[in-house]
């Protein structure tokens, strides 16, 4: 049995998750928003988490930024080969970050700028207004910074990607060129 009393899911089983608060942002639909939390700068928004789980919010607030983890609720059909936002040609999904996938599960690194009354305030929000939170966790340079990585197939799109805005390509079945 594991701590929360469940035993873990074979390969292949469901896996379900509830949601520990819920996302706020500027942005009330995918289009104009921008990519990544890079394109994103200044832009300020807020977590709400529910009351159950604000106790473990505590010593958050000594952190600068935080990753959050949530469910791409608009998300639908997934393909295993998509055209990408900075790219023009076909990639598969698992080299891509687009949100409609198997596990449509988003990532998003932003500044944490206050803690209060379980209200997490951040700023560098990429993600639509209502986004369910799934996890919170704290960004920890010494583990975080990965200085050998490399982008692939994004390297040297990095200017790109901070003034690229969602097109509507993912927001459908259908994935536009």
């Amino acid at each position: 049995m594991s701590a929360c009393g469940m035993d873990s899911p074979a390969a292949g089983e469901a896996v379900i998750y509830r949601p520990i608060g819920i996302i706020h942002s500027p942005f009330n639909e995918r289009r104009g928003m921008p990519i990544q939390p890079a394109g994103a700068r200044g832009v300020k928004g807020r977590v709400e988490i529910d009351a159950p789980y604000r106790p473990g919010l505590k010593d958050l607030e000594s952190f600068s930024h935080i990753i959050l983890l949530y469910h791409f609720h608009l998300a639908r059909d997934y393909r295993l080969e998509v055209v990408p936002f900075l790219d023009t040609v076909p990639r598969g999904l698992f080299a891509t970050r687009a949100p409609q996938r198997p596990n449509p599960l988003g990532l998003s690194i932003v500044r944490l700028t206050g803690v209060a009354d379980g209200i997490l305030y951040i700023e560098d929000v990429d993600i639509v207004t209502g986004t369910p939170l799934l996890d919170v966790k704290p960004y920890v340079p010494a583990f975080d910074i990965v200085t050998e990585a490399t982008g692939g197939w994004t390297q040297g799109k990095e200017q790109e990607a901070r003034a690229m805005r969602s097109d509507g390509r993912f927001h459908g079945a259908d994935n536009p060129r």
